[in-house]
Formats: C-alpha cells, sequence, structure tokens
C-alpha cells in the first residue's frame, strides 16, 4: 500500500492523486494501486523553517509517517519538494522505503535525453526553502546537470505566485510563474522543472513547447514504478503541462 504524506498543500496532493490515478495502467478499479493518504495540514511551513523563521517541521512529519505506517503502507510518497530537506531524518525513523522526488525528476530528465552526462541547465521554480536547501542542485549534479534559479526579483514574483496558489487564486499565479519560465529559457535553461507542487496547478497548459518537467507527474510515475513493477507507465496518458 502507499502512503502519502500531504497535506503540503492540500490542493498539491490532490494532484498528486489524479497523476497517480492516471499514471497507473488500469483497466478496472482493482487495477490502481492501494493508497492510504494522510492530509497533515498541521505541518508548520517548511520553507520558513529553512529560512530559519518558523518552527521545525520535522516532528510533525514524523507523527503523520508513523501514521501511514500504522495504517498499513508498504512505501511513502511525500508531495511536496521542500519537505524532501527532511528526507534522510524521515528515511532514518522508518524501515519503509520513502521515494524521492529529486531522483524521480532525475530520471524524466534522463528519459528526456537530458541525464547524465549531458551537461544540460535546469532551471527551477521552486519555494526560497527549496532552494536555500540544495536539495536540486545537489542531486541533479551526480546526473551531470547544473541548476540555475531566477534572479532576487524573479524568486520574489515565484514566491508571491506560490502564496496565491495555495489561497485558491491561481489565474493570478499564472502570469508571474510564465514570466519566470520564459526569463530561464532566455538565460539558456534546457529545461525548467516545477520544483514546487504547487506550481504545476498554476501553469497547466502554459508549455507549448514542452520546456516544463512537473516535479509531481515525476514523482506519481516514481511511485507506479515501484508498486506496479510489472507495468510499463503510460507517459501519454498522463496530465501534462502543455
Amino acid at each position: 500500500m502507499l502512503g502519502v504524506l500531504g497535506g503540503m498543500g492540500p490542493m498539491a496532493t490532490v494532484d498528486f492523486l489524479a497523476k497517480l490515478v492516471q499514471a497507473t495502467p488500469a483497466g478496472r478499479d482493482q487495477d490502481h494501486i492501494p493508497t492510504l493518504v494522510c492530509s497533515a495540514v498541521d505541518i508548520p511551513d517548511r520553507a520558513d523553517a529553512i529560512l530559519g523563521t518558523g518552527p521545525d517541521p520535522l516532528p510533525a512529519l514524523r507523527a503523520a509517517l508513523a501514521r501511514l505506517e500504522a495504517g498499513g503502507a508498504t512505501r511513502i510518497a511525500i508531495p511536496c519538494n521542500t519537505a524532501h530537506h527532511w528526507h534522510a531524518a524521515l528515511q532514518a525513523a522508518t524501515a519503509l522505503p520513502i521515494l524521492h522526488i529529486v531522483d524521480a525528476v532525475a530520471e524524466t530528465l534522463a528519459r528526456s535525453g537530458t541525464g547524465t552526462g549531458s551537461g544540460g541547465r535546469i532551471g527551477l521554480l521552486a519555494t526560497d526553502g527549496t532552494l536555500r536547501s540544495g536539495l536540486y542542485p545537489e542531486r541533479l549534479a551526480r546526473h551531470g546537470l547544473a541548476c540555475r534559479a531566477p534572479d532576487e526579483a524573479g524568486q520574489a514574483a515565484v514566491s508571491a505566485a506560490i502564496r496565491l496558489v495555495k489561497a485558491h487564486r491561481v489565474a493570478e499565479a499564472t502570469p508571474l510563474l510564465e514570466a519566470q519560465v520564459r526569463a530561464l529559457a532566455e538565460a539558456g535553461c534546457d529545461r525548467v522543472v516545477m520544483a514546487c507542487t504547487e506550481i504545476p496547478l498554476a501553469l497547466a497548459g502554459s508549455d507549448p513547447s514542452g520546456l516544463l518537467v512537473d516535479a509531481t507527474e515525476a514523482l506519481a510515475r516514481a511511485c507506479v514504478a515501484a508498486c506496479r513493477p510489472d507495468c510499463r507507465v503510460d507517459a501519454a496518458a498522463l496530465p501534462r503541462a502543455a
């Protein structure tokens, strides 16, 4: 059973679940992956904690993980990029495998020809906390990829857009994020990763050139591969930003 440590935020968790269902090769209900969801909306803000302006979310993350484990989960997915700053600490607290969202993104990039040894440059749209943690540059560097974030003003726009999505003001967030996608492309980025699970909600339909990589979608595909190794993930069935 897949355990989903979600609620960061709630809409992003629902988006992940939709992508998980659409990624699963299935002809009937019983072909889908048994899933237990903990929408732990009480977890303190992850970015604030990394930036030193908010409480540590690790105790609440561990408590949610324990609830999933007690409920019968056999592996864990966390549809929140910033929360992966605590991936190692959470993995140390359980024998259950916790899939890593950045590794899932790296696999997606490799499948698209932007993988190991390509020397590609990857743009990142992420929270301030994810950028401060170095999570993406550290893990993508293992695949020969360099990362680039927006400039200071651009990052302020990304952060504002994420807050707008969380406040159900998605239409207002879209142009802010589209402008930063264009800026990263003009700066020479081969692909741009939507490295916050709120961002794909605002950029649906905004990628006619196929530049964007959806970390939520990548995690969904990784979950299907882990839970249903007998089945091939049908990438064409997944929702796309374009």
